[in-house]
């Protein structure tokens, strides 16, 4: 009978550790998949850093190429503010250059208003005032020197050009294309530059226009307004034209682009 209570025993004890060892292995078990899982966490951690790192670094190049659009982005508009500055400056200056063409042209035609438009003709051409005189109302063929009649027609267009002292003023001679030659001239380029200087001197001694804005220039048959094959068309060639124009040192400075920076 006291066998019975030993393998009673023992049998307890085989069971119970039969029981652990199977604890054991289940907590074993458990601890290698806790460890896969701590494995998997570190390169889950490990790649949001990189990402994070990464995106850290992209954020401060963009930071960099949105400081230098930015930088880009206001000089082109500095740019444009100026440019567009010289453009209004630009259109106001024309308008009003063209305003003051007209009033040119009302003048001087209210002012010759008695002479014929055959010998005397007043327009605008190319952006400038041209007072157009026929050679018969100023010269005698062939010759340079002005005729009495012309006197008074150019003392009206000199009291225009007087009243508008910050205009330049062109004097060409045009001709027809005869060949012309006698003991005073050479050709048709010596009789229009000899006759545009007549002008000028009439108008500077007779009607003190500064000889600082005049201008004498020999266009001789090159610039005709008519065919030269009729006696008509010639007719019309040959004439003194004043051209009244604005100081050209005036007039470049105002084309002059700005200065732009970058």
């Amino acid at each position: 009978m006291k066998k019975q209570p030993v393998l009673i025993s023992f049998l307890i004890i085989i069971f119970f550790t039969s029981c652990n060892k199977d604890k054991i292995k289940n907590l074993k078990n458990q601890l290698a998949l806790k460890k896969q899982e701590v494995t998997f966490l570190e390169e889950q951690v490990n790649n949001l850093q990189n990402t994070n790192t990464s995106l850290l670094e992209r954020m401060a190049d963009l930071s960099i190429v949105s400081k230098t659009g930015a930088e880009s982005i206001h000089e082109s508009l500095k740019s444009l503010s100026q440019q567009y500055g010289f453009i209004q400056n630009l259109t106001a200056q024309m308008q009003s250059k063209d305003s003051l063409n007209m009033a040119l042209v009302m003048n001087l035609k209210r002012s010759l208003f008695d002479i014929n438009d055959e010998d005397v003709f007043v327009e605008v051409r190319g952006g400038l005032v041209h007072v157009s005189i026929s050679d018969k109302m100023l010269f005698k063929s062939g010759s340079s020197k002005i005729n009495s009649q012309a006197e008074e027609v150019l003392g009206k267009i000199a009291v225009i050009i007087n009243d508008h002292d910050q205009l330049d003023i062109i004097v060409e001679g045009h001709t027809d294309n005869v060949p012309i030659e006698n003991a005073c001239t050479t050709d048709n380029w010596d009789l229009s530059a000899k006759r545009a200087t007549s002008v000028v001197r009439f108008l500077e001694q007779e009607h003190y226009v500064d000889p600082t804005r005049m201008t004498a220039a020999g266009r001789s048959e090159y610039i005709p307004k008519a065919d030269n094959d009729s006696e008509t068309g010639r007719s019309i060639n040959r004439r003194t034209e004043i051209v009244i124009t604005p100081k050209l040192d005036q007039f470049f400075k105002l084309l002059e682009a700005p200065a732009v920076s970058g």
